[in-house]
């Protein structure tokens, strides 16, 4: 199952919106096929484990880091290939959960006779595809909030300069939590300061994520460069202003009406739950103190991966957010670590919301 989980992580980057999963066939202790799902809409891996193996497949054990699925969607089930397949056993690590799946595809394996044994390394399945696991259970994304800033918590000069704070190192992962996310969101405060492409660019990945920005007014500028960039922009607004709604379509981008939160501004959630009916997995938010700020109020995110730079940058520098005055130290927003380390220069600090 190990191995297969590695398989299943070939697709990290290309599966969208599908999970990320890997198979490997054993017969007699040796290994006689191995697949990983590599795109949406192409074969599935246990499609591409049965291949390597052929006829020897018959009698085998089929390790898989997903339950097979038993719907016809763009490809045939795959619970019905590893039955005409003959194998003797199947080990999932996890039950899919897809509603059109969710413990059928075991089912109908053990039907046909074949021995199935479920959570094998569930928990590194689970975080493998948590983005796929939260669409398919609440109808939302996961949502990580990625800041970078430095030892005294600043992420700008009052300038609003901010390229860079921190190191190239922690640039390039950066690129890497881009290509893995089926969005990046963020506010038009960014936008307007920074005018931000936000796109992959790595050589081997060819996806570009959609790009939201939250943009109550619709002020993005018409020739923001975001909106030449490969790929798609999406305005998630409350305005119904239809000359600028008109001009902004114009320009490449897609606008999305959405209702109005306590304070007039976009409400979050509604954007969260239009962007899981898009089939969106994963959400990045690169965004300043505004929109982290609110996001940090509504507890609508997972992670916080912030990048800490080793500079000091000063009093007058902008924070990382915009948050009511708190009159008491119980008001605080509580967070807990979940990984700390190194990436080039700086510290990458990985947090949750306290429970």
């Amino acid at each position: 199952m190990a191995r297969a989980l590695k398989l299943a992580r070939r697709g990290f980057y290309t599966t969208d919106p599908n999970p990320r999963v890997g198979c490997v066939l054993v017969r007699e202790g040796e290994v006689i096929g191995e697949g990983w799902h590599r795109l949406a809409g192409g074969p599935h891996a246990e499609i591409e484990a049965l291949k390597a193996a052929g006829e020897r497949a018959r009698g085998a054990e089929c390790y898989i880091t997903l339950e097979p699925c038993c719907h016809y969607g763009r490809t045939p089930p795959c619970t019905e290939a590893l039955i005409r397949a003959g194998v003797r056993r199947v080990v999932v690590a996890m039950i899919d959960p897809n509603p059109r799946v969710a413990g059928q595809g075991l089912a109908q394996l053990r039907s046909a006779g074949i021995e199935v044994t479920c959570g094998v390394l569930e928990e590194e399945a689970r975080a493998l595809n948590r983005g796929f696991c939260r669409r398919m259970q609440s109808g939302r994304p996961w949502v990580v909030a990625k800041l970078a800033a430095s030892l005294d918590g600043r992420t700008a000069l009052a300038s609003g300069e901010s390229r860079w704070i921190t190191s190239e190192a922690a640039r390039r992962d950066v690129q890497r939590m881009r290509a893995r996310s089926s969005a990046i969101l963020t506010g038009i405060g960014t936008v307007l300061a920074d005018d931000p492409l936000l796109t992959v660019r790595m050589k081997e990945v060819s996806r570009q994520p959609l790009r939201v920005v939250v943009d109550s007014k619709l002020r993005l500028p018409l020739g923001a460069k975001m909106l030449s960039a490969p790929g798609q922009t999406l305005v998630a607004t409350v305005s119904e202003d239809p000359s600028r709604r008109a001009a902004l379509e114009a320009a490449g981008a897609e606008v999305l009406l959405l209702p109005r939160d306590a304070v007039g501004r976009v409400d979050l959630e509604a954007l969260f739950e239009k962007l899981g009916q898009r089939e969106i997995n994963e959400v990045l938010v690169e965004a300043g103190p505004v929109l982290n700020g609110a996001l940090a109020s509504s507890g609508l995110v997972d992670e916080w991966w912030v990048y800490l730079a080793p500079c000091l940058l000063g009093d007058e520098a902008r924070g990382l957010f915009h948050l009511p005055a708190f009159k008491t130290l119980a008001d605080k927003v509580e967070l807990q670590f979940l990984e700390v380390r190194r990436v080039g220069l700086d510290l990458k600090l990985c947090l949750t919301r306290r429970k």
